[in-house]
């Protein structure tokens, strides 16, 4: 049993990690079972999610619709919010009911980020001892061996490492989207933003090959794939660690010359944002003109006490310089109330970014304490009602400038991957445009999968009406 350290995540290898290939090869034991994986949190653990999918397949599991006729569910899980670990301590209450009733032969697997939480594995270890397996973020390529240890032992499996694995590649895939990828391009974080407490559940920064990349994204190519999303916890920070003079600016001209129609990244630090980054999405028409800026806080104060290195003013700086250089380019942010020492002075100062820049999105949040951070550590200053009412006039800004930039989009005719047929209603799909804009479009589903000419018809704070233009 391997349990997660806290003092060992914070440390940072002199050691390079070893790149090696995925090769593991174990009987076919899922063969007539069916496994579940639900996802929380990131794109990154949605492609992880995809991964483990992959594995599972590889040993005869079939994927099914409901924890109700499976016969492994693992929880893919989220470290970011208290509400993300609510929540899957809340659905594993819903497992064992089933365990318990209808199905004891089921099998409980938590992955993911909580799982290199102390904490949390200290609590599964005591309250939810029916958890049958837990396994690790840097240890997420030995997954089918701890499943099979279960199967083999009938004894819990508690395996997370806390340092850096190796880098594997070739880890089998089994991808949500024929028409969109995710590519992981760089593992883990070395900002240390004081309330984040994703350095230490994914590690210090790791870039992968570039050679790896772009095969990768050409075999995407190849299999009919539109669009590639590049992923990193801090994206720009691509090659730091590897390489003297490649970075994400030059990783985004190669896979722009790869030909792919559609390229995306996420998520954006301010910090490691470049002059050359701006300057190749503007170049490039296949580098889509969507960019996630998340901000934080607006007050010069308060970023200083996240360790964002950066200041108000140079936020707007370069918010300016895309929107300047990138036609018709769309900016989201991410923006935290009632951090630790934060006023109503500070927060007004947040109020004001956001008017200066009239974002197209945010993801808004209040602060919540995640421990082993340095912010758990800070006086909390603001009450649960002050952090609920300012979230609350914040969101009442961001929405208002949210449905002015979609108002711009009406009665234009742009271009769209159309990806599924609508949520809302069957006899539409839906996809995105250039700047990820969800659009539910009147046409055939005959249009799944490709990229359409769509004229805007109606708008709405969160998404446009559409039909199609032959």
């Amino acid at each position: 049993m391997k349990t997660p350290n806290m003092i060992n995540a914070k440390k940072r290898n002199v050691k390079a990690p070893e790149y090696i290939s995925y090769d593991k090869k174990y009987s076919n034991f899922g063969k007539n079972k069916k496994y579940y994986v639900r996802t929380y949190g990131c794109q990154m653990n949605e492609h992880d999610s995809e991964k483990i999918k992959g594995m599972l397949e590889t040993v005869g599991f079939t994927s099914c619709e409901s924890v109700e006729e499976a016969d492994i569910v693992i929880l893919n899980t989220c470290a970011i919010r208290e509400n993300a670990h609510d929540k899957v301590f809340g659905f594993l209450g819903v497992l064992k009911h089933i365990k318990d009733t209808t199905n004891p032969d089921l099998l409980i697997g938590v992955c993911g980020c909580m799982s290199q939480e102390a904490v949390v594995v200290k609590e599964i270890l005591s309250k939810y001892k029916y958890v049958d397996f837990v396994c690790g973020t840097h240890n997420l390529d030995n997954l089918l061996s701890i499943i099979k240890n279960k199967i083999d032992t009938n004894k819990m499996q508690v395996e997370v490492e806390s340092y850096e694995g190796d880098i594997v590649e070739n880890i089998p895939v089994d991808r949500d989207s024929k028409y969109s990828a995710w590519v992981d391009i760089i593992y883990g974080c070395d900002k240390f933003c004081t309330y984040c407490i994703v350095p230490y559940t994914r590690g210090s920064q790791r870039s992968r090959k570039k050679e790896d990349i772009l095969e990768e994204i050409k075999k995407l190519k190849e299999d009919g794939y539109k669009e590639v999303t590049l992923l990193g916890q801090n994206v720009n920070a691509y090659g730091k660690d590897l390489y003297d003079n490649y970075n994400l600016a030059n990783l985004l001209k190669d896979v722009s010359d790869i030909g792919i129609d559609r390229i995306r990244f996420v998520t954006s630090h301010p910090w490691d944002f470049t002059d050359e980054m701006v300057d190749i999405i503007a170049e490039r028409d296949n580098i889509m003109p969507y960019i996630h800026l998340p901000l934080q806080s607006g007050s010069n104060k308060i970023l200083k006490l996240m360790n964002r290195r950066y200041t108000k003013e140079d936020y707007l700086k370069l918010y300016n310089s895309i929107r300047e250089k990138v036609k018709n380019s769309s900016i989201t942010t991410d923006i935290i109330v009632g951090f630790p020492g934060e006023t109503e002075e500070d927060f007004e100062e947040t109020l004001d970014v956001v008017n200066k820049c009239k974002f197209d999105g945010a993801f808004t949040f209040a602060f919540s304490k995640r421990e082993n951070t340095p912010a758990a550590l800070m006086k909390e200053t603001v009450s649960e009602e002050e952090k609920l009412d300012r979230l609350h006039r914040l969101n009442e800004v961001v929405n208002k400038y949210s449905n002015m930039a979609n108002k711009k989009m009406m009665g234009k005719t742009v271009k769209c991957l159309v990806t599924s047929l609508s949520d809302k209603d069957k006899n539409k799909v839906c996809g995105y445009t250039e700047n990820m804009k969800l659009v539910n479009i009147k046409g055939d589903k005959s249009l799944i999968g490709k990229i359409v000419d769509v004229k805007i018809t109606d708008t709405k704070s969160f998404s446009l009406d559409g039909e199609y233009v032959e």
